[in-house]
């Protein structure tokens, strides 16, 4: 039992000793700011206050270390071209034959370089539907872990990416966008953001630096929509277009048992088409596609001309009926 009492004994002093030696809570300092972001090279400047009776507080710093002062109840850390990377600056206070401590969170930062976007993997147009790597070169950033990369598509936003590294030194960084290419991306521009995200303390909005846009170049076959087109047409103007979307530009060829040469224009126009069929067929270096027109007569001179002859057709059978009728009618005036 009494062994019991002294381990509790020699507990409690252990307990106390840890609080007169300074935990965060128990420490009488306070710092303002309680947590500083600067950028590297610039100015710092934090200061250090008790409200108790002591024997001296101060800073110790790699750099702009304050000595111990009896005098004084609030002292400043002060740097004016910060440029350590692992500083970790404290204030100190001793009182009551003990000392404690605060620890300054301090990061320190600096925006890239430069942030540049090129494909990793290729030079020169890409095919369509093939995977492709775009890569975007961040240099000399830190701290790495605070950096946030985002990717966009003209304004899209398509991809965020973040960093665990807790080296806090300068360092490049590339980061890789997989893509799949898609007529829809010709001519498109890309580009990726490299932004650090320092909290609350740190500078608002955050800093970021944007890379210079990646303009797409991508080849794609041609391909319609219609695999057949009905035309019809009452004997005017005939025009078949076949011009569909290619890169490179497609070439385009016509074929008919009505024409008597090949065609290569996109656009067959003529008044003077056969009804039929006409295929055209546009080609490039990626592939072909073809579409067929079929071309159809509906009214037009034929109706015309049949519904003349069918109104002289009457007009002949009205004057025939009528001189009949006229005879008739004076062979029976003579009669009487």
């Amino acid at each position: 039992m009494l062994l019991g009492f002294y381990g509790l004994a020699n507990l409690s002093a252990v307990l106390l000793l840890a609080s007169l030696t300074g935990t965060h809570a128990e420490c009488p300092l306070e710092l303002n700011p309680q947590r500083v972001v600067v950028r590297y090279g610039s100015n710092v400047s934090v200061d250090c206050s008790t409200n108790i009776t002591h024997k001296g507080i101060g800073w110790e710093a790699s750099e702009g270390p304050v000595p111990t002062n009896r005098d004084q109840n609030l002292i400043t850390w002060r740097v004016l071209n910060l440029r350590q990377w692992d500083i970790e600056p404290m204030c100190y206070i001793n009182y009551d034959r003990t000392q404690c401590e605060r620890n300054l969170p301090i990061t320190i930062y600096k925006t890239p370089e430069s942030v540049s976007i090129n494909t990793a993997d290729r030079t020169g147009p890409m095919n369509e539907f093939s995977t492709y790597k775009l890569q975007c070169d961040v240099v000399n950033v830190a701290p790495v872990q605070n950096l946030t990369v985002k990717w966009y598509k003209g304004e899209t936003l398509m991809h965020k990416e973040t960093f665990t590294d807790p080296i806090k030194t300068p360092v490049n960084t590339t980061p890789i966008l997989q893509i799949t290419a898609d007529r829809s991306d010709d001519g498109v521009q890309y580009r990726c953001e490299a932004e650090l995200e320092l909290g609350a303390e740190g500078p608002q909005p955050p800093p970021a630096v944007t890379s210079e846009p990646l303009q797409l170049t991508v080849h794609y076959p041609p391909l319609h929509k219609l695999f057949n087109d009905n035309i019809s047409t009452s004997g005017g103007e005939v025009s078949l277009n076949c011009t569909t979307a290619a890169n490179p530009a497609a070439t385009y060829t016509w074929y008919s048992e009505h024409l008597k040469e090949t065609r290569s224009s996109s656009v067959l126009s003529s008044s003077t088409l056969s009804p039929g069929n006409y295929t055209c067929t546009a080609k490039n270096l990626l592939g072909m596609s073809t579409k067929m027109f079929t071309v159809r007569r509906t009214g037009g001179r034929g109706t015309f001309w049949a519904i003349l002859l069918s109104g002289l057709g009457a007009l002949v059978i009205l004057i025939v009926s009528y001189t009949i009728y006229k005879c008739k009618t004076v062979s029976r005036s003579y009669v009487i």
